[in-house]
């Protein structure tokens, strides 16, 4: 009788186990993911709602992203609010660049939809490609950016409205400080020529290559970083070490003791002001100059790929991006991990008074 009594008080639990997962499935769906086949429907009106907003900021058209937002919540205003400054933020560079942006599409990848309350709430992974011409030339140059989203839509009158939105933006850094306005660097830039860099070493051709390879969200397929090293983003930032790795394993600079990598990074290695300091002072790399934009974009045309840009704020470098071409004007560009980035204009995000730059040269 024992034994029997144990088995049954088992069973019980078993069975009460399945009635209060079976109610809190029916009772509680928005502990649970969406379907496959409601993702797909949701991705769909995602894809559609970033269409629309990409339209808006490439014809500066305010009136339609007042509508994509609900403003009677703090964090729906401060998401509507910043890609005005956005979209005035590339205003102003195509200006001073002499060039007119054509297209900007996105391609959207969902990590998970959640219920949350009366809205949703998803992880997306967004590549961002846009297209521009310079004023005098009908040749389109194309650069891509990879940005990670959180967000929040809830519906209304079947189109979606944001709630929230949180993403590490690449033109951030630009949006609160005074940009550079000035008819002669956009004269001179105009009277530039495309510049034909086939012939570099092939050390500097395979660092492009691991560049484009692993430049995560921003790559033409696999949005993904070598696994084989860790992701420092969540730790401050992976901009040095993917550097690091484009000219380790593209360009077969050899580790030392100084830089180097095992399980993890090196000072030298990871963060971008010591790499900068150890790529000169080891004599791996020299300046080619340093100061404000007005003061060295003339210099960024000697830029060659595999080459790199440390971007410096109040006195202390803040990003690394590497070389790995140039537009239909010569105009250097540029891969970097957060934000990813892929081909993209070397000042793009940072093109302010606020920033200086050191443009580095490294000797393969």
């Amino acid at each position: 009788m024992y034994i029997t009594f144990k088995l049954s008080k088992k069973y019980m639990f078993f069975i009460l186990f399945i009635i209060l997962l079976i109610i809190y499935i029916c009772f509680k769906p928005m502990a649970l993911s969406y379907s496959i086949f409601e993702n797909e429907e949701i991705t769909r009106k995602i894809q559609k709602l970033f269409d629309i907003r990409n339209d808006a900021i490439l014809n500066e058209n305010v009136q339609v992203l007042d509508k994509m937002y609900d403003k009677k919540v703090t964090y729906g205003l401060w998401a509507y609010e910043h890609e005005i400054k956005k979209m005035e933020y590339l205003k102003s560079w195509s200006d001073k660049q002499g060039v007119e942006f054509t297209d900007i599409k996105s391609k959207i990848t969902v990590r998970w939809i959640k219920n949350k309350e009366t809205e949703l709430t998803m992880n997306l992974i967004v590549s961002t490609e846009y297209s521009y011409v310079y004023e005098d030339s009908k040749k389109v140059n194309n650069f891509r950016i990879g940005t990670y989203h959180s967000l929040d839509v809830k519906e209304q009158d079947e189109n979606l409205l944001i709630t929230r939105e949180w993403y590490t933006d690449p033109f951030a850094d630009s949006m609160h400080l005074e940009q550079i306005k000035s008819d002669s660097i956009k004269n001179y830039i105009l009277s530039q020529n495309y510049r034909d860099m086939t012939d570099i070493i092939d050390r500097r051709k395979n660092a492009v290559q691991y560049a484009d390879d692993y430049c995560g969200a921003a790559a033409e397929k696999d949005y993904s970083y070598n696994k084989e090293y860790k992701d420092y983003n969540s730790l401050g930032g992976d901009c040095a070490n993917f550097a690091s790795q484009i000219l380790h394993e593209g360009g077969k600079f050899k580790k030392n003791y100084t830089w180097n990598y095992k399980k993890d990074g090196s000072k030298a290695w990871v963060n971008a002001q010591a790499f900068k300091n150890y790529m000169i002072y080891s004599g791996r790399a020299s300046t080619v100059a340093h100061g404000t934009y007005d003061k060295v974009y003339k210099a960024s045309y000697k830029l060659l790929p595999g080459d790199f840009v440390a971007y410096q704020k109040k006195g202390k470098i803040t990003h690394i991006s590497v070389v790995t071409g140039a537009d239909s004007k010569g105009y250097t560009l540029v891969n970097s991990h957060n934000t990813d980035r892929y081909r993209v204009p070397w000042d793009l995000g940072w093109s302010d008074k606020g920033i200086k730059y050191w443009l580095i040269h490294v000797h393969f």
